[in-house]
């Protein structure tokens, strides 16, 4: 096995990730179409957010 099978990223979906950060499926749209939310992927249709670069956008928009 090498090292690329080993990798398994986790994607959310719209959902998945409004339930996460507590905050309304319309936020995370609007975000989207302002350009201005976490990172996501498309993949025809299907919108998808990897854990990893979540994270490190929540971190990167910390105050304090």
């Amino acid at each position: 096995m090498d090292a690329t099978t080993q990798i398994t990223p986790t994607f959310l979906t719209q959902r998945e990730l409004s339930e996460l950060l507590r905050m309304p499926e319309r936020t995370l749209e609007d975000w989207r179409l302002m350009q201005t939310g976490p990172p996501y992927i498309k993949l025809g249709r299907l919108v998808r957010y990897d854990v990893q670069d979540v994270l490190t956008w929540v971190r990167e928009h910390r105050h304090g």
